[in-house]
């Protein structure tokens, strides 16, 4: 149980466990995706281009198709977002979100051994958002976590809706424009 938000940690598939090795991605057998999730405990960048931010996109939700590794990788980058959120940035909440999102349009299915863990991480961001949220979060940060709980909370047109907007200014001059 995560001391910060009183919830049981999602089941994870662990880092060095050899069933990665069964496992895809985008890039065919997942063997390196541990080593990226890994690297999360200490990014700081809130770019999704940075590492190993950029990188885990590739593999795990490129061009919004997912793969098993995704599922398993989900727990972890909740983990890591529940251990430091003074470090959140958007892909902490965009990647589940969108993972979510390209499971529900694709109807994928989750492999019997990983949906728990991926279930009960997407059911912590809700509350991980309302904790983690400070006054000084930017535009992108915010609408990231608000996807994030749409998404996790079966919202799905919501969160899409919220990833989608570039600018929220120029919806919401249009949709006062009448």
């Amino acid at each position: 149980m995560s001391p910060r938000d009183g919830l049981a940690d999602a089941p994870m598939l662990a880092l060095d466990d050899p069933a990665w090795a069964r496992l895809s991605c985008a890039h065919g057998v997942a063997l390196g995706v541990p080593a990226l999730l890994a690297q999360l405990d200490g990014a700081t960048e809130d770019s999704w281009q940075s590492a190993p931010w950029q990188a885990l996109w590739s593999a795990l939700c490129d061009e919004g198709r997912v793969h098993p590794a995704s599922f398993a990788a989900v727990p972890h980058i909740v983990a890591a977002l529940a251990e430091a959120p003074e470090r959140a940035c958007p892909s902490h909440f965009v990647l589940p979100a969108s993972i979510e999102l390209a499971r529900a349009a694709s109807d994928a299915v989750i492999p019997d051994s990983l949906i728990d863990g991926y279930v009960a991480a997407l059911a912590r961001l809700p509350l991980l958002v309302g904790l983690v949220a400070a006054p000084d979060w930017d535009e992108t940060l915010c609408a990231s976590a608000l996807a994030a709980t749409a998404a996790a909370t079966g919202q799905h047109a919501l969160a899409e809706l919220l990833l989608e907007a570039d600018d929220v200014d120029a919806v919401l001059a249009w949709l006062r424009a009448d």
